[in-house]
């Protein structure tokens, strides 16, 4: 029986953060265990390009950042291909043709692309290439007939205009070439992490991040500068959990639910410091991000091994893509020389 196909990606605009990988690779690294997917991971360079077009050096130089990062949590390039956007030739083919078949107001009126351009501040200056990212994530998806495709949850508006595409492209050319994917979200309460600043959104542009590469020294730093209750000033004094980024740090991170209850339980009491739960939640994250650290240093002691494993898998991605344009190419009737 055939695996059912998945495909998702991150764009090389830097390190990845933990955010990252809460909402979206560790449940990368278990579909791909399970035996049950033919995984696609791709580092989306030519989509970075949609907001970074006069600064290609950062592009280039995250590329192999964000390769590391996907080793470092477990993501298996025996298992996964992991491959770049800009070396998959039909991608650009693919997505004209599915230009023509969405319009101006209905790219506007997608709320991830609404929130992303209000984020950024382009005012009246959006880069078209950027208004129009959601047809080329769309291309992205159906050129390797995903049908499963994991993401945050704030991704759904994006999974839900690439069903759409699908369906125009089918219905236009009498087809069933494209297959329609469904999102595969993180578990309930795990599908954004907030900023260690509070902020509803770990962002890089925020700077408020802790990132997957960082170091020990790095992390607790960050983690005791974390926001917590600013109404609770003594120790004695109760607190609120609510709002308050170290528990909602501890409801995902510490296994031991129990006890992050009790934990809740004193400081809404009263009687719980702040850099005492800190130093708790820090004991917690780097017991689970310090073997993903070290496996990062070591993969990053050989690059060009790193480039050569993404080499392959964007030849072997290349290899599928086309075979797909080929069936769209004769669906649309373009194929007048076969």
């Amino acid at each position: 029986m055939a695996k059912e196909i998945y495909l998702t990606g991150d764009r090389p605009t830097g390190k990845l953060h933990i955010g990252h990988y809460i909402g979206s690779l560790k449940n990368r690294v278990v579909m791909q265990d399970s035996g049950e997917f033919d995984p696609f991971i791709m580092i989306a360079d030519t989509q970075a390009f949609t907001d970074n077009a006069r600064n290609p050096e950062k592009i280039r130089r995250s590329l192999t950042e964000v390769a590391l990062d996907y080793l470092a949590v477990g993501i298996d390039p025996a298992k996964s291909t992991i491959f770049v956007q800009s070396q998959i030739t039909g991608l650009p083919e693919l997505t004209e043709y599915f230009m023509n078949l969405v319009s101006v107001a209905r790219l506007q009126r997608n709320p991830t692309v609404k929130s992303e351009i209000q984020q950024k501040g382009f005012g009246e200056g959006i880069p078209a290439g950027f208004l129009t990212y959601p047809v080329s994530q769309a291309a992205d998806i159906t050129i390797f007939r995903a049908t499963k495709v994991p993401v945050g949850d704030d991704q759904e508006p994006m999974i839900e205009q690439t069903r759409e595409l699908v369906r125009s492209f089918n219905n236009a050319y009498q087809s069933e070439v494209l297959v329609e994917p469904v999102g595969v979200f993180p578990p309930k309460g795990q599908g954004r992490l907030p900023g260690i600043d509070g902020n509803a959104k770990m962002s890089k542009s925020l700077n408020n991040g802790i990132y997957i590469s960082d170091n020990a020294d790095t992390l607790a730093k960050k983690v005791k500068s974390m926001y917590t209750d600013p109404l609770h000033i003594n120790i004695d004094d109760p607190g609120h959990v609510e709002g308050n980024v170290v528990f909602t740090y501890l409801d995902i991170f510490d296994p031991d639910k129990q006890r992050v209850q009790a934990l809740k339980e004193q400081y809404t009491a009263g009687g719980l410091g702040d850099m005492k739960i800190k130093k708790h939640l820090i004991e917690v994250m780097e017991a689970e991000m310090a073997p993903i650290r070290q496996r990062r240093e070591t993969f990053a002691q050989d690059i060009p091994a790193v480039m050569a494993m993404l080499k392959a898998g964007s030849d072997h991605a290349n290899e599928v893509a086309e075979s797909t344009m080929k069936d769209v190419r004769h669906a649309m009737g373009i194929d007048y020389f076969d």
